[in-house]
């Protein structure tokens, strides 16, 4: 069973448009796009911190996007420029709704092969007097169904509330995103988009090829961890510095790309070379070979970040400031800013599936079948094949951890 949740939160407190048209729908495109350049840019900030690290971007971006639709002014131009969003307001959150049901498919087509969904939900302050404009684009474009809370005079039993509307999207998985002290009787407005996928690989790994053997974290260190193993053909590229490898999930719609470093200590030049233009220079080069020899490690692992402070450097500073322009959640001035980003990410990698891998490709000679051993640090992340949208994003350091 391969497991990956995320969840995203997102609060606007107070300081102590028309609804978009969805028929027809716009190509998803540019949003793909600035969503994939949004992705490497935050995780070329949250790379600067030690150990191992998983986010979704998608479920980021698709938040920030409905919070997109209230901004005004100078708010939504920052906004536009650290999200990259290329699209007019009327096309960008058609778009949004367009990726959402490429991404989401038919729940009911049994040839999926996996479970994939996202939800939204807007949580407003009760009595507070949001624009009906602004709940029809969200409802609209997001699916998200608007529910009125009492942050002021009950802000514990909010938090419990969408919390437990959390765990519910993501099965059980992703629990407490709200900590004590993210709502405040200030609190006036939370998004919340919740991501939860879980799927088998098209060539699943058998579990009694499954041997423990050392995972380099370091060139002169290492640690023992389930290493799991299997032959066959997959997508391959192997370069100067790195190797990459697609491995498919059931339905071949979802695909899980590894990015490793040759090197035992490369990770951080990689990481550096993470560019759009370089991943899709990698994808690029992906080609079929008969036979891989792929081996990758078992492990688990939770992510949370609070995201306000990074958002501020990508170049959005006023969101979060009583400068900010929120005008539009309320159809008039109203004192609004953004408090918290918080997103909370889960993975769960093993034989049946996995949300997380990565390996380690040496080439012996002309007769030998390449071999993609994972057993020291890699990158890794899912996307949906047709549209190319970054779902799911990470790397892993130490799968002990």
């Amino acid at each position: 069973m391969r497991l990956t949740i995320a969840a995203m939160l997102l609060t606007v407190c107070a300081s102590v448009g028309r609804a978009a048209d969805v028929d027809p729908p716009v190509d998803p495109t540019a949003v793909v796009k600035g969503d994939a350049a949004f992705a490497l840019d935050l995780y070329a900030k949250l790379r600067t911190e030690d150990g191992n690290l998983f986010f979704a971007p998608h479920s980021i971006s698709a938040a920030l996007a409905m919070t997109r639709g209230g901004a005004r002014g100078d708010t939504a131009a920052e906004m536009d420029r650290g999200l990259h969003f290329t699209l007019p307001q009327e096309r960008l959150h058609a778009a949004f709704a367009a990726l959402g049901r490429q991404i989401n498919g038919d729940p009911a087509d049994k040839k999926r092969g996996y479970q994939l969904s996202t939800a939204n939900a807007l949580w407003g302050q009760k009595g507070y007097g949001f624009s009906p404009d602004f709940l029809q684009l969200v409802r609209d474009n997001y699916g998200g169904g608007f529910r009125e809370l009492d942050f002021a005079g009950a802000t514990e039993e909010a938090r419990q509330t969408v919390n437990a509307w959390v765990e519910q999207q993501t099965n059980d998985k992703i629990k407490e995103l709200l900590q004590k002290g993210d709502l405040t009787g200030n609190t006036k407005l939370v998004l919340t988009n919740a991501i939860y996928f879980k799927g088998d690989w098209a060539s699943r790994f058998k579990k009694d090829r499954t041997l423990d053997a050392p995972f380099h974290v370091a060139a002169d260190k290492s640690v023992n961890v389930p290493l799991m193993n299997q032959e066959g053909s997959f997508r391959f590229f192997y370069g100067d510095n790195m190797e990459a490898l697609e491995l498919p999930y059931a339905g071949d719609e979802l695909s899980m790309v590894l990015l490793l470093p040759h090197k035992i200590d490369g990770l951080a030049d990689l990481e550096k070379a993470l560019t759009p233009q370089n991943l899709d220079g990698w994808l690029g080069k992906l080609r079929k070979v008969d036979e891989v020899e792929v081996s990758i490690p078992r492990f688990k692992m939770t992510s949370r970040f609070e995201l306000k402070d990074t958002l501020r450097d990508m170049g959005m500073p006023t969101a979060f400031s009583e400068a900010s322009d929120f005008s539009g959640f309320t159809g008039g001035p109203n004192g609004l800013h953004i408090a918290h980003v918080i997103h909370k990410a889960y993975v769960d990698v093993n034989e049946e599936g996995a949300e997380a891998a990565a390996a380690t490709a040496v080439v012996s000679d002309d007769s030998a079948p390449p071999q993609f051993r994972a057993d020291h640090p890699f990158l890794f992340l899912i996307r949906n094949r047709r549209s190319g949208a970054i779902l799911f994003l990470g790397r892993m350091t130490d799968p002990t951890k």
